[in-house]
């Protein structure tokens, strides 16, 4: 398999999305609300680019399957699936805060090996596939590592909101977690598992993802060297609860403080 052919068409994708989303940014656009437990907006945004990634998609590869979060999933025959999420953190999108980002994932067999975060605004995309994991600042394009050797106590660690842990249990984990590390911050979505993944943080964790919301960011943060696990066991690759660290040691250091 041509990993750096799919990684370079899913970076196309990504560049043709920016430009049909990054017109309704700070632009006051308007907004519909999904029926959703908490507010859950979408704009057209939104919808406008996953419109061209999907158009894109099936004009190279029409055989391969689609999951998108705005207009659902088309089955395939090839195997390969792309798992798309055209604004991820749109509460930040319409609050006119770059946290937001396109998340892009081909999976194979169930499996992410591609993926692509791209913050056009900023000029940011992280993507990652078998062979490792980079980030293109502004066209200045550096491999990327994870921040390996921090014990848990020393630990800087991103989680979007408290409110995504809605059970009981999934709050005692978050707060035995924060009681465990140096610093914890909220509100980056998708950005705090890539600068994860690039060595600034130590540990990324969200409550209730679905794969669009994770897909993507697992071929980046593998390919720099982390490792992506679950505190409740679910699958990370289907969503679930994902937490994501530089190393094998402090993964399992968190989720046993978590579950404890």
């Amino acid at each position: 398999m041509d990993w750096t052919e799919l990684t370079n068409f899913a970076v196309n994708l990504a560049r043709a999305s920016e430009a049909e989303i990054l017109p309704y940014f700070r632009r006051n656009a308007a907004i519909d609300v999904k029926p959703h437990h908490s507010w859950d907006p979408v704009t057209e945004g939104d919808r406008a680019g996953e419109r061209i990634i999907r158009k894109l998609i099936e004009e190279r590869f029409p055989d391969h399957g689609i999951n998108g979060e705005e207009y659902g999933i088309k089955e395939g025959k090839s195997g390969f699936t792309w798992v798309l999420d055209p604004i991820d953190g749109t509460r930040s999108f319409v609050c006119g805060m770059p946290a937001w980002a396109t998340l892009i994932a081909l999976y194979a067999e169930g499996k992410p090996v591609v993926g692509v975060m791209n913050q056009p605004f900023v000029g940011e995309l992280f993507y990652g596939n078998p062979h490792g994991a980079w980030n293109n600042y502004r066209g200045t394009i550096e491999p990327i590592r994870t921040r390996t050797g921090v014990g848990l106590s020393d630990s800087a660690v991103g989680t979007t909101t408290p409110e995504l842990y809605r059970t009981a249990e999934d709050q005692r984990a978050l707060q035995n977690l924060q009681k465990s590390v140096k610093l914890l911050r909220y509100g980056g979505d998708a950005y705090f598992f890539s600068l994860m993944a690039a060595g600034h943080m130590d540990i990324a964790l969200d409550a209730g993802m679905q794969a669009y919301d994770i897909g993507a960011l697992i071929p980046i943060i593998e390919g720099a060297g982390g490792v992506v696990g679950s505190w409740n066991g679910s699958n990370p690759p289907e969503g679930g609860n994902v937490i994501c660290a530089g190393s094998p040691a402090l993964l399992e250091a968190a989720i046993a403080v978590m579950k404890s």
